[in-house]
């Protein structure tokens, strides 16, 4: 099979990894660790596993508007540091980033610490080796680290968010270098994120969400799901959040001693969403008067007119507005994630070009 034709322009440097790096940090197109220099054999073996052509336009990333070719992605993947086989779910991640719900524009270019977290279901997790339990959101594992620094990099390379330049984060987070995990659903009470969706069980996905860091919450001494729920509720309301003034979803995630406690009390998906619904609140009074001033310009529904410093916020608009899944090791922790508010999760599935669902990696070797 004849190899791709490359047309992205050539940088002709010292044969070192100090030399590429030193022109590549110099010139913004790193994240400030060290990348894998993208040589030609180097992107050439990243695309076998693309699985269209390699000048395919993926999708324009904001706010720059650069083309995301197949190409490009690659280059990208590269330099992260990923394995040619995980090209697929970057690939999905931008398509997901760039459906107008997600709202990247906005993420991009926001003072607020939003990083897209990129949560992958079915069978290419596993056979991906992406790490579910201990530790997920940490360090460890190469799938999970290198997917998810891809993405960070093609945000900055081909989208131009660069940090101080249109990426205007008053803070971000470290999940702006990498934040990518996979659900656990070995150890779910529950259907997995997809399923519960409406794609089938070997269906393989990628949810994106416009996150902020998870915020652990200890419940060790709770013995049943609704003592757990409660803390849970507690943690989510709070008066500095996106959400509770611009909506969006936020996310719960339970860790499997937690979810398998919660769903032993025989509550689903759907009840903890009501729950936490009907617990994550706050008095108005426990927001300052100039912050009521300005939500209400946001949100003329916000509150009642006669302002009552006792009623009740809801820090999700709706039971909707709450994303549940299982992640993590043993250990009676779980955690929640705010958002950025102005922004929906979105789902992709991993596809061929022709639409149809991708159920192996190896299906797409080329």
């Amino acid at each position: 099979m004849a190899e791709p034709e490359l047309v992205s322009t050539r940088s002709r440097v010292a044969d070192s990894l100090e030399a590429v790096n030193n022109l590549y940090y110099a010139r913004g197109w790193s994240d400030g660790l060290p990348i894998v220099p993208p040589t030609e054999a180097r992107v050439l073996a990243m695309l076998r596993y693309a699985g269209r052509d390699a000048q395919d336009v993926v999708a324009d990333i904001p706010p720059k508007g650069g083309q995301a070719t197949i190409e490009k992605l690659a280059i990208n993947a590269v330099m992260a540091g990923c394995l040619p086989q995980y090209l697929p779910v970057i690939i999905t991640a931008i398509q997901a980033l760039t459906e107008a719900p997600f709202n990247l524009y906005g993420i991009q270019a926001t003072t607020h610490m939003a990083a897209p977290l990129a949560i992958v279901n079915g069978p290419i997790a596993r056979e991906l080796e992406m790490n579910a339990g201990y530790n997920a959101f940490g360090q460890g594992t190469r799938a999970n680290a290198t997917i998810g620094r891809a993405i960070r990099l093609a945000l900055m390379n081909i989208g131009g968010g660069r940090p101080g330049v249109l990426d205007r984060a008053t803070f971000g987070h470290p999940g702006k270098y990498t934040y990518c995990v996979a659900e656990n659903q070995a150890e779910s009470p529950w259907e997995p994120l997809h399923v519960e969706l409406g794609y089938a069980l070997d269906d393989s996905t990628v949810t994106m969400v416009g996150a902020e860091a998870p915020h652990n919450v200890n419940d060790h001494g709770s013995t049943e799901g609704r003592g757990i729920l409660i803390t849970c509720a507690g943690a989510m309301a709070s008066p500095s959040t996106n959400n509770v003034y611009l909506g969006g979803k936020q996310v719960l995630v339970l860790g499997p001693e937690h979810a398998a406690t919660v769903a032993r009390d025989g509550y689903s998906k759907a009840d903890v969403r009501q729950f936490i619904w009907e617990h994550a609140t706050l008095p108005l009074g426990r927001f300052h008067p100039e912050n009521v001033d300005r939500f209400l310009r946001i949100r003329p529904d916000w509150c009642p007119p006669d302002r009552d410093p006792n009623h009740l916020i809801h820090a999700l608009k709706s039971p909707d507005n709450l994303m549940v899944v299982v992640i993590g090791g043993a250990g009676k922790h779980s955690a929640v994630i705010p958002t950025f508010g102005d922004t929906q999760p979105v789902t992709r599935r991993i596809e061929r070009r022709d639409g149809t669902p991708v159920r192996s990696i190896e299906e797409l070797k080329q």
